[in-house]
């Protein structure tokens, strides 16, 4: 069984990748928005980077509930949670953005 001081460190590490995640992918849609779209693509790999790690972590985690480990919840879990699964939908929406900025800089070229 999981204490719950390590579901909560467990929770903190989730929380720190998810949250160095956040940081890139909001600095990818600054470059992006500034047509530096080199920096906005190696902000969003970074953060990419950073939800795998988020997410071996959490799998660890829910690999010894499956394996019949209890688990206490603790209000750090559910943060990290949180905080993971809305990081996650930051990453597919900041990719939309990316590329969107993209075809419009391209379609402003054409114009120029």
């Amino acid at each position: 069984m999981a204490t719950k001081e390590e579901i909560s460190m467990v929770g903190f590490e989730i929380v720190a990748y998810a949250g160095d995640a956040q940081t890139d992918l909001l600095a990818a849609l600054d470059a992006a928005r500034e047509g530096d779209f080199e920096k906005a693509e190696q902000l969003h790999k970074d953060a990419s980077d950073a939800l795998i790690g988020a997410h071996d972590t959490q799998t660890k985690l829910l690999a010894q509930e499956a394996g019949g480990g209890e688990m206490e919840m603790t209000f750090i879990m559910a943060h990290a949670q949180d905080t993971l699964m809305t990081t996650m939908i930051l990453e597919k929406q900041t990719r939309f953005t990316i590329d969107a900025y993209k075809r419009i800089a391209e379609l402003e070229a054409k114009l120029a």
